[in-house]
């Protein structure tokens, strides 16, 4: 199992980033870098919460991401003014939306995801959950409910004054430093469970799966291996890859739902 995870984790982070940001957010670039320099985990989609304007067609009932223009994107917090200009643009239905961040983790192990969920859940990640799909892959969502979705236009035409979006800019902004502050939570409460763990399970090991020739080296021959890996961990950076992925798909199966989120 292990040499199918460590194989499953080098595909994931040598994927090219199809998102439509191209790279992961800086917000939660030291959580994916984190994790991503773990033997046991690797990210495989991330967002580090983002305020939108999406406009989508007057004759369906639900805005879908990918049959949609995406008026307004941003990671940070907004104005009211830099909402009026892309608003003007709508020809459908635009829908103001706060998304909180959301992070998909794939887990070597099942009480390595336990752990995972047990931080999210202590940081304030209430919705977070764990799951294993048909193929074996563990994985821990984590995500938060403090979202807020608010129709603005129909058919092209503004349903509210400017002093309504003005209060929904504050009302999301709010949202997106607490959004800040439960990352940063996540991220401490984190790295004290992630060295913990290491305590605990003793001296870390390779990922590079053992070749059963090993067993035939001398104990001169091991100490040797150790110190090299040792200094090669000490030069090295946990790989920050952009597991950033935007493109959609169907609920139906794990490894396909965890491409939804950017």
């Amino acid at each position: 199992m292990d040499r199918t995870f460590f194989r499953w984790k080098q595909q994931r982070l040598n994927k090219l980033d199809v998102s439509k940001k191209g790279s992961v957010d800086r917000d939660i670039e030291h959580v994916v870098s984190l994790l991503n320099g773990r033997d046991e985990y690797f990210t495989t989609s991330s967002c580090s919460g983002r305020i939108i304007l999406i406009d989508g067609a007057p004759e369906s009932s639900d805005v879908q991401k990918q049959n949609c223009v995406w008026l307004f994107v941003s990671h940070r917090t907004c104005t009211a003014d830099d909402l009026m200009s892309p608003v003007a643009k709508s020809n459908g239905d635009a829908v103001f939306k706060f998304e909180p961040f959301v992070l998909h983790v794939q887990c070597r192990r099942l009480e390595d995801a336990q752990l995972m969920h047990s931080v999210a859940i202590n940081s304030g990640f209430r919705n977070s959950g764990l799951s294993i799909s048909k193929t074996g892959k563990i994985i821990t969502a984590v995500r938060s409910t403090h979202g807020l979705e608010v129709p603005l236009t129909h058919k092209g035409k503004l349903l509210v004054g400017h002093e309504y979006i003005h209060f929904l800019t504050q009302v999301a902004n709010q949202k997106m430093e607490e959004n800040l502050r439960r990352i940063q939570r996540f991220y401490q409460n984190l790295q004290s469970a992630l060295t913990v763990a290491t305590l605990q399970k003793g001296p870390p090991t390779s990922q590079e799966p053992q070749d059963p020739s090993d067993s035939l080296d001398t104990e001169t021959e091991r100490k040797d291996k150790q110190s090299v890996y040792k200094g090669r961990r000490r030069r090295g950076q946990p790989q920050a890859e952009c597991c950033h992925d935007d493109s959609s798909s169907s609920l139906q199966d794990l490894d396909d739902c965890l491409n939804l989120f950017t």
